[in-house]
């Protein structure tokens, strides 16, 4: 019998018992943003006419998720929290399924010859208060994110607004970011540089409630006081154990959403998810925001059960380069070296995952055929020699690996142990923490190595690659710093000429594998099961996860 399988029975004695106690290389140019058709239309996915509920078939759709980090744009980071967060808020534009742009709090968009300012113009939209959605929300809610004084982790997803990071860095004013509202109904936004893809990057960047945000910091924790403008609000948020969101009546295209409520679980264990699956408690199990049991994923692939789709995401790992011994590149690279990523992708992922020699994903590869072979045990082997000499150590110090909890994670992180101890005779602890905490002591630099992925907000190359530039930001943990590739980043941002563009960021990875200050493990792929009667999910290119258009059959 399968091991998920065998999992059935005391899986659903966990599933009673937790019920028993219940009370994070797109080229759009900007006239390619369509606007949505008017609520009720045949945009929708739901057929024309289609009953919100009918007795015996509710329109509810019931999935697990981890529990989401953070509620608040502001400090969102992590793929489940940007999932619930685009289900209760709405940004200028959201993407339609194959990832473009369409409008939404926008009705309109105007671009400056120099392809540098954009000037949106909002429709008549309202929070889930009653408030008006206005410019200044958008305006507070960008500067809000990139305050020094606010602290946010995410606030690099703002970079591209003209000096944003110099505002950042204290180096700036808030006025001098480029945004801001003319009026009520008007938002100017003036970048750094031209962006054609900006359209798309606009759809993540979500407006507050700039009176709520000022009268109460924690506003974004508790559903009482929780304010959105998307086309779900939050209902319940018991932590560790569920999240409930219902229709936003107060949404400017209600006629349009056909979901009356959606529940999340929070059942750490891919096991027992995917045995409430099986058992017809939850209508989806898997990706993009939980995971499949790994051992499960195969037979499921010759069931004809899952559903896989390609995606913008690295999977990758992170060495702290300010803690011996990965001080020295010699010792990161033989940690990259030793490991057969074919192997983890072939019996980990198992859904489709290619190795991934570099850090740019399949999706948005500046060399496809990687930047080192796959699987050098000698090559690591004589590195970490040389490494060890240089640095004057004839033993190296206590390692550990940090990795936040999932079933997958689980497997790679004792995948790579593995792999260590084989063929460098390395022992390394293995850490797991759930994802809030996980993602703090990356931000504080607790690790030695430490998972991570990354899923594009846009797919091109620079998503990545700018991650890297700066030593001491929430996108770049590893406290590696070069000028040089600093350089490279800053020059691609004003190559206007395509290729040479491409050769510049080429050049950056280049020097990014160089020295390794992290190592890629596979370009990632979405995989699920899904019940038949849900209809309308929509997950872009990008691994965004929209249920906005979805219903129940």
């Amino acid at each position: 019998m399968r091991r998920w399988a065998s999992f059935l029975s005391s899986s659903l004695l966990v599933l009673a018992l937790c019920l028993g106690g219940c009370t994070g290389n797109s080229s759009y140019a900007p006239a390619a943003i369509q606007s949505p058709e008017p609520a009720g239309s045949a945009q929708a996915s739901a057929p024309p006419g289609k009953p919100l509920s009918a007795s015996g078939a509710p329109q509810l759709l019931r999935m697990n998720m981890e529990e989401p980090a953070t509620l608040d744009p502001t400090f969102a980071e992590d793929t489940v929290s940007g999932a619930v967060i685009r289900a209760i808020f709405d940004g200028l534009t959201r993407l339609d399924e194959a990832g473009s742009p369409i409008h939404s709090i926008a009705t309109d968009m105007k671009v400056s010859d120099d392809k540098t300012t954009y000037t949106f113009t909002l429709r008549d939209a309202k929070w889930s208060n009653g408030d008006p959605v206005t410019a200044h929300d958008f305006e507070f809610a960008w500067k809000h994110a990139l305050d020094p004084k606010t602290g946010s982790q995410a606030a690099y997803q703002f970079y591209s607004l003209k000096n944003a990071q110099a505002f950042t860095a204290g180096k700036a004013g808030r006025d001098d970011v480029g945004v801001k509202a003319l009026d009520d109904k008007t938002l100017q936004v003036t970048l750094e540089h031209p962006m054609p893809f900006f359209p798309t990057l606009a759809s993540f960047l979500m407006p507050i409630n700039k009176k709520v945000a000022e009268s109460n910091p924690d506003w974004a924790k508790d559903p009482k006081t929780l304010v959105g403008n998307g086309p779900f609000k939050l209902d319940t948020w018991e932590h560790k154990n569920k999240l409930v969101l219902v229709k936003n009546d107060t949404y400017w295209e209600r006629d349009v959403v056909k979901l009356e409520r959606i529940e999340f679980s929070m059942i750490s264990d891919a096991n027992t998810e995917l045995a409430m699956f099986e058992n017809g408690d939850l209508d989806w199990a898997g990706g993009p925001i939980s995971s499949l049991p790994v051992d499960a994923v195969a037979p499921l692939h010759q069931d004809g059960k899952l559903v896989t789709k390609p995606k913008a995401t690295s999977y990758y790992i992170r060495f702290n380069a300010e803690r011996p011994p990965f001080t020295h590149a010699k010792i990161r690279k033989a940690f990259a070296y030793a490991i057969n990523r074919q192997e983890i992708a072939d019996n980990i992922g198992q859904a489709g995952q290619t190795p991934l020699m570099g850090i740019t994903p399949a999706t948005a590869t500046l060399k496809p055929e990687g930047f080192f072979k796959d699987d050098q045990p000698d090559e690591a082997r004589k590195l970490l020699r040389e490494g060890m000499k240089e640095l004057g150590i004839s033993k190296l110090p206590p390692i550990s690996y940090l990795y936040n909890t999932n079933d997958r994670n689980k497997a790679i992180a004792e995948a790579l142990q593995a792999a260590w101890k084989k063929q460098l005779g390395v022992d390394v602890k293995l850490v797991n923490k759930e994802t809030k905490v996980y993602l703090d002591d990356q931000e504080q630099g607790n690790f030695d190595i430490t998972r991570s992925s990354w899923t594009a907000d846009y797919n091109d190359p620079v998503n990545f690659l700018q991650k890297f530039i700066e030593k001491y930001s929430s996108s770049n943990i590893t406290r590696w710093h070069n000028p040089a590739y600093t350089d490279l980043i800053k020059r691609s941002y004003r190559e206007t000429d395509e290729q040479k563009r491409k050769q510049i960021l080429l050049e950056a990875e280049t020097l990014l594998m160089e020295e390794m200050p992290l190592t890629g493990i596979f370009s990632d792929v979405n995989a699920w099961v899904q019940s038949e009667k849900v209809k309308g999910v929509r997950i872009d290119p990008l691994s965004k996860i929209d249920f906005k258009w979805a219903y129940k059959e």
